[in-house]
């Protein structure tokens, strides 16, 4: 069957605003279910005996143990999308009934693999803390980033939030659609496997050398979806900053990819992100305040939807030119 045909490209069609709908209604699934849980329980098993080798050692080690997990995780997305389309077309005969059918077991399967709704709440949580008290703002914050917060002033935890958002809309929803969009399942989940694998071991320090081959992996995947972001931000907040003012933010980052995400939710906010001691975007804007992180909330979510929207046209536009029509 032709990757182009247009009954399969119906089908990952509906899978999108199914597992965004799934997402929305009911949140990540158990962590006995959760596939990118069981990515994480490998990677930190195996991680720590690979950071205590030699560098070189860890180097192989790590390339070696990723390349592993990734074609097991690529083998068990590509079981689960055959056995969708083959039970489907096996109990239904009419092409239509069949493409809703994987259509909707396939958005079941692909939600996992998404994670809007669970970065808005964490985000939307660090800010109520905050009204609470410092402490508490804190202790959410932890729940989202892997510093230390616990010298972090209000401004400075309101910041790591609204960057955590920017980042995280690339990492958790923007990039999945994205590789679901080009190769579908398989590709969604090899996707959260390798920005796994960057999280857990994409450090520099203990995992120097283990985890070099999976921040590199990150960074190519990543590339174009993270820039693709950007852009998304500034469709949802219908305006757009210079593009040299953009690429001069992007370039802060230690990470050739977050910055551009970040920075343009910094200039697109008129306020500053900082890291402390790392880097600061937007040096010149203001302090976020609470209603800088409702704002920059609403626009990810503008910025999910239109992310839903180019999915779909990078999914139809090869089919409508190669595979006819329905």
């Amino acid at each position: 069957m032709s990757p182009w045909d247009p009954w399969v490209t119906l089908a990952n069609l509906i899978a999108v605003p199914v597992a965004l709908a799934i997402d929305r209604c009911w949140g990540e699934p158990p962590a006995w279910a959760h596939p990118v849980v069981a990515m994480g329980r490998y990677l930190g098993a195996i991680g720590p005996g690979l950071a205590a080798l030699p560098p070189r050692l860890a180097f192989v080690g790590g390339a070696l143990a990723w390349a592993l997990g990734a074609c097991v995780v690529l083998a068990l997305a590509l079981g689960a999308d055959v056995v969708v389309r083959v039970c489907t077309s096996a109990f239904l005969a009419e092409p239509l009934w069949v493409a809703l059918a994987q259509g909707l077991m396939l958005g079941v399967v692909l939600k996992p693999l998404l994670a809007w709704r669970m970065l808005r709440d964490e985000v939307a949580a660090v800010e109520r803390a905050l009204g609470q008290s410092l402490p508490q703002g804190r202790a959410q914050l932890q729940r989202l980033v892997s510093r230390d917060v616990q010298t972090l002033c209000e401004v400075e935890v309101r910041e790591s939030a609204i960057e955590s958002l920017a980042e995280n809309l690339n990492d958790s929803v923007v990039a999945p659609l994205f590789w679901f969009a080009l190769c579908g399942l398989p590709g969604a989940a090899l996707y959260r496997f390798a920005n796994t694998a960057d999280a857990m071991w994409g450090y520099r320090g203990r995992y120097e050398w283990a985890g070099k081959w999976a921040a590199r992996a990150d960074d190519v995947l990543s590339w174009l979806p993270a820039r693709i972001t950007a852009m998304l931000l500034c469709l949802a907040a219908w305006r757009m900053p210079a593009w040299r003012d953009l690429q001069q933010q992007a370039r802060l980052t230690p990470s050739p990819n977050g910055g551009w995400p970040m920075g343009s939710m910094a200039l697109l906010l008129g306020v500053r992100l900082c890291k402390p001691g790392v880097y600061a975007l937007h040096a010149d804007g203001s302090a976020p305040r609470a209603e800088h992180s409702a704002l920059a909330l609403a626009w990810a979510a503008r910025a999910v939807m239109w992310a839903a929207a180019l999915c779909t046209l990078l999914m139809a536009l090869p089919a409508w030119v190669f595979g006819g029509s329905l």
